[in-house]
């Protein structure tokens, strides 16, 4: 034995290779079948495009954005005051791949193309695999249209800018751009969701524009060109949009405070800010502020939805992987019965998260055009937030477990998954905001409880336990006096009977099966990887293996 070799403890050996240059896209089964039944299947060229960058250099990038968090800079050395955030060159470069590719702008550049929301969802759900943190200025950019539109003259100018592909950091005024990033500030330190109690005042100008004085608790992505901002004038809370950089050139008097310390989310900038005077134009008419500004939300709700389904994909293809190289026991993990039942079982999750979070990207994209959609967009939207997002943090957990103790290690991607799983259930209205808003459309609108009793109705006959489900759905809103404390479980069962119902429809047979036997049917238990043994492990695995060519890897 030579000096050298006497000191080799051991070989690696029985360790997963690196998961590099994976189509995520390409790879998805479920994510293709969702987006082509969906009606977004013309751009899949784009799709696979961008599939390629995200399970490739974007994986790559994301990961030095959050080693690298954003850093808050007030002023310069000279003490000019300058409220700005630094950020890493991997942030800048992914937000230009995301804005080139159109996680933003896709929907607006091929607008009033049926399933261009579609479409766009399917990149935004490939970009979010990746890197969340860009994820959010990039949604409230897209979302940003749906207020603007309330204004013709400021849309006029800045939607075509919002569509734009040619990424630009610099500070500077809006309109000298072509491409344009927007963002939000609602919420407040008194108020919270409950928006109507924020304090923060708009005063009328003789230009007709207005100074902006108070504060925002949460103002999201504070490097944005503007902000989409709610004040009181004289006639109620309205809505605003405040650029960074006043028109003359100047800074405009939005004053960063700090910025968040959060649990996720670390690639992208959060902050807290005061309007010292602030210069804005309204959008929509005063004292309507909240109605218009809802416009927006109901898209970054969509986008919620999108975060959190595409995680568990994200989390679900790491634990496939490691499963398939890792060997216990005498036997690949993945050939290991009982890790078959929990890798079967978030199969079946994730595909049914995403089989519903595209329907509500396809009634989105109709409900210009289509009443009964509109109706399954104002409602389904507020039930598949709540579920699916509530379902994404035990999930990546699960994962983890599949890696045991090397998924909870920072070089693995899935500490950075769980970190950002419980983010998406809180922004834009927590749990109890979703159910109530639930409760609020079908008592107020009654076209959505009759689109939504309709759409189910299409999948009747189909299963057994999922007529019994209509059956018991038809009765749950009988009792008006103990509905609000039960509107968890009713908003619950509502998302698992419209996630049957789509997959009943049109998804995998196994699939759609296996779902209404444990969602409904009562055959699991209360924990991922109790499914029946009698459960089809083998077509929910292979069916959510990352594929390539037909072909797993």
């Amino acid at each position: 034995m030579t000096v050298a070799t006497q000191f080799l403890t051991h070989t690696v050996d029985n360790q997963a290779p690196p998961l590099r240059d994976l189509n995520l896209y390409a790879s998805d089964v479920a994510l293709r079948e969702a987006v082509a039944r969906e009606g977004g299947g013309w751009g899949e060229a784009d799709l696979l495009a961008y599939g390629a960058i995200a399970g490739g250099e974007l994986m790559e990038l994301g990961a030095s954005a959050n080693e690298n968090k954003p850093k808050l800079k007030l002023f310069d050395r000279y003490g000019h005051r300058l409220d700005e955030v630094e950020f890493h060159p991997a942030y800048h470069r992914i937000m230009a791949l995301g804005i080139a590719h159109g996680v933003a702008g896709y929907a607006w550049r091929h607008a009033g193309k049926t399933g261009a929301h579609v479409a766009r969802a399917g990149l935004a759900y490939l970009h979010n695999q990746a890197d969340q943190g860009t994820s959010c200025p990039l949604t409230m950019t897209y979302a940003c249209v749906a207020a603007l539109q309330h204004e013709p003259t400021l849309a006029k100018a800045w939607v075509q800018r919002v569509a734009g592909a040619d990424y630009d950091p610099l500070v500077k005024p809006a309109l000298t751009k072509t491409t344009l990033t927007v963002g939000m500030g609602m919420t407040e330190k008194q108020g919270g969701s409950d928006v109507r109690a924020n304090t923060t005042k708009a005063y009328l100008q003789a230009d007709g524009t207005y100074e902006i004085v108070g504060h925002k608790w949460f103002f999201s992505a504070p490097m944005c060109d503007a902000w989409l901002v709610l004040a009181y004038t004289e006639a109620g809370i309205t809505c605003f949009l405040a650029p960074k950089m006043k028109p003359d050139g100047t800074r405009n008097a939005i004053r960063i405070q700090r910025l968040k310390d959060k649990l996720g989310d670390w690639s992208n900038a959060s902050s807290e800010v005061e309007f010292q005077g602030a210069w804005a134009e309204r959008v929509g008419p005063e004292g309507r502020g909240v109605a218009t500004i809802l416009e927006m939300v109901a898209l970054t709700r969509l986008d919620c939805m999108i975060g959190s389904a595409s995680l568990m994909r994200q989390a679900l293809v790491q634990a496939l992987h490691h499963t398939q190289h890792r060997a216990a026991f005498g036997k690949k993990l993945i050939d290991q019965p009982l890790m078959r039942n929990v890798l079967a079982d978030l199969a079946l999750e994730s595909e049914a998260a995403t089989a519903l979070t595209f329907r509500v990207a396809r009634a989105v994209d109709a409900s210009a055009r289509d009443p009964h959609e509109a109706a399954m967009a104002r409602l389904a939207t507020a039930i598949g937030k709540y579920w699916v997002c509530k379902r994404a943090p035990a999930f990546v957990n699960e994962a983890q477990e599949c890696l045991g103790g090397a998924g909870y290690v920072e070089e693995s991607p899935l500490p950075r998954l769980y970190r950002q799983a419980p983010l998406n259930s809180i922004w834009e209205g927590s749990g109890n905001i979703q159910c109530l808003d639930v409760l609020r459309a079908l008592s107020r609108e009654p076209e959505t409880r009759q689109a939504f009793f309709m759409e189910l109705s299409a999948a009747r006959g189909l299963n057994a336990e999922f007529d019994r489900e209509l059956g018991w759905l038809a009765q749950a809103f009988e009792d008006t006096a103990t509905l609000e404390v039960r509107a968890r479980r009713v908003v619950e069962r509502m998302a698992l009977a419209l996630q049957a119902a789509i997959l009943l429809k049109g998804g995998n047979p196994v699939v759609a099966q296996t779902f209404c036997a444990t969602r409904l049917g009562g055959a699991q238990g209360l924990v991922y990887g109790t499914l029946p043994a009698e459960t089809a492990f083998a077509t929910l695995i292979e069916r959510a293996l990352p594929q390539m060519g037909g072909v797993s890897i």
